[in-house]
C-alpha cells in the first residue's frame, strides 16, 4: 500500500454505499481503477468491471462486492420519527443511540436512531430491540417538515461512522465487508499495470452491487462475462473475541493470514492449485469449511451459465455488520499478494474440470 491507494482506501471506506445505491461508491473506485486497466464495463444496476487485456480467449475474473447494509424509512408518524426496516442484513441489536446519514436528493440529512432513558425502562424486562422497535430522530416536529427536509418513505439511511486504525495494526469501520475487498482487487490491478505484467488471458476486475441482498449483482455480471474461472473475496468471521463457538465457526484469527474456503461451490482444483501458489510464495494461510453455500458471490459465479470454476479468498473480520468492523493490515496484504501470484501462476488454458 502506497500513499495513493491509502488515500483511496479512507475515500472509498467512508463514502456510503447502501446497497441499491451503490453509484457514487462505484464511481470512487472506477476513478482509482482506470489508469491500471485498459476499458471498462458498468451494467444496468452498476456493477464495475475493470477489463485487463481484452479479446483473449481465456477469461478470469476476480471478484469483491461494493455494497454496504443500510435501512430504509418505512413509516413516517405525524410527529417527525422515522422507522425503519431493513436493507440486507442490519442489526437491530447496535442501532441505538447511533448516527446515521440519510441519503436524500437535496443532500445528507443527518439523524440519530433515538432510545428510551435507562432511567423509565424496566431493566428487568428488557430485551434486544426488534427493528419495529428503532426509530430515527433527524429534528422535525411534524411528518410535513420531514418531508420538506427530503426524506419520504424508502429514503436510505446508513450509519456515519468512519474508518479508523487501531494499535497501527488493524483497520477499523463500517462496511469493510466488503469493500475492503474492492479495495483489494484494485490494488491487484495496480500491481499488475505497475510491474508491467502481461497476462495470458483476459482479466475482469469486477466490483459487484447488491451482494447483501442475495448475491443479485454477481449473477448478472457472471452470466454477461461468463468466464472460465472467478477468484471471488470477502470477509468472513475471527472467532477469537468473546462469544464465538469455535466448534461451530471454527478457529480463524486476524492476523494468521487469508482463509481458503472448502465447500460444494468451491470448485477443489482451483482450491488446491491456490494452496499450491501460496505454499511456494510462503503466504500463511488458514482454512474455513461451510456447509450449503459460502454466503458470498462465489456461488453466484459457481452455478452461472454452465458452471465457472470458482474459488474463495476470504478476509478474517471482527464484528461483522457492525460500524466497528475490524480486519488485520497483514492480512490485507496477504490477501492481495495471494491474489497477485495466482494470476501470474496461471498459464491462461488451465481446464479445472475433475473428469476429462
Amino acid at each position: 500500500m502506497n500513499e495513493h491507494s491509502k488515500n483511496f482506501l479512507y475515500q472509498y471506506l467512508n463514502n456510503a454505499s447502501p446497497t441499491g445505491f451503490e453509484s457514487s461508491g462505484q464511481q470512487i473506485w472506477l476513478d482509482y481503477l482506470k489508469p491500471y486497466i485498459d476499458e471498462h464495463i458498468v451494467d444496468t444496476y452498476g456493477t464495475a468491471v475493470g477489463v485487463i487485456g481484452p479479446g483473449k480467449d481465456y477469461k478470469v475474473v476476480i471478484e469483491a462486492h461494493s455494497d454496504e447494509i443500510s435501512w430504509f424509512v418505512n413509516f413516517i408518524s405525524d410527529d417527525g420519527y422515522l422507522f425503519v426496516r431493513r436493507n440486507g442484513g442490519s442489526d437491530a441489536v447496535i442501532a441505538p443511540s447511533m448516527r446515521v446519514n440519510l441519503h436524500t436528493k437535496k443532500g445528507v440529512v443527518e439523524g440519530v436512531f433515538g432510545w428510551p432513558a435507562i432511567h423509565v425502562r424496566d431493566l428487568a424486562k428488557d430485551t434486544a430491540p426488534k427493528v419495529t422497535d428503532l426509530f430515527i430522530d433527524i429534528g422535525a416536529a411534524t411528518k410535513q417538515e420531514v418531508l420538506d427536509m427530503g426524506v419520504h418513505v424508502g429514503t436510505v439511511c446508513t450509519f456515519s461512522d468512519g474508518l479508523m486504525e487501531l494499535n497501527d495494526r488493524y483497520f477499523v469501520g463500517r462496511a469493510l465487508d466488503n469493500r475492503m475487498g474492492g479495495f483489494m482487487i484494485a490494488e491487484v490491478a495496480r500491481l499488475l499495470k505497475e510491474n508491467n505484467v502481461t497476462l495470458p488471458f483476459t482479466l475482469y476486475v469486477v466490483n459487484a452491487v447488491q451482494e447483501e441482498i442475495g448475491l443479485r449483482g454477481a449473477e448478472m455480471i457472471a452470466r454477461r462475462l461468463r468466464p472460465d474461472l472467478a477468484i471471488c473475496t470477502d470477509v468472513t468471521h475471527d472467532t477469537q473475541s468473546p462469544r464465538y463457538d469455535k466448534k461451530e465457526q471454527g478457529d480463524l484469527k486476524c492476523g494468521d493470514g487469508p482463509v481458503l474456503c472448502y465447500g460444494p461451490a468451491v470448485q477443489n482444483n482451483v482450491l488446491d492449485f491456490m494452496i499450491g501458489v501460496a505454499d511456494q510464495q510462503s503466504i500463511a494461510f488458514q482454512r474455513q469449511a461451510v456447509s450449503r453455500s459460502t454466503g458470498t458471490d462465489t456461488d453466484a459465479f459457481a452455478y452461472a451459465t454452465e458452471g465457472i470454476a470458482s474459488a474463495l479468498i476470504s478476509l478474517p473480520l471482527k464484528y461483522m455488520h457492525t460500524t466497528v468492523e475490524t480486519v488485520h493490515k497483514d492480512d490485507v496484504q496477504n490477501v492481495i499478494k495471494l491474489m497477485y501470484e495466482t494470476l501470474l501462476a496461471l498459464k491462461g488454458g488451465e481446464d479445472f474440470r475433475y473428469i476429462k
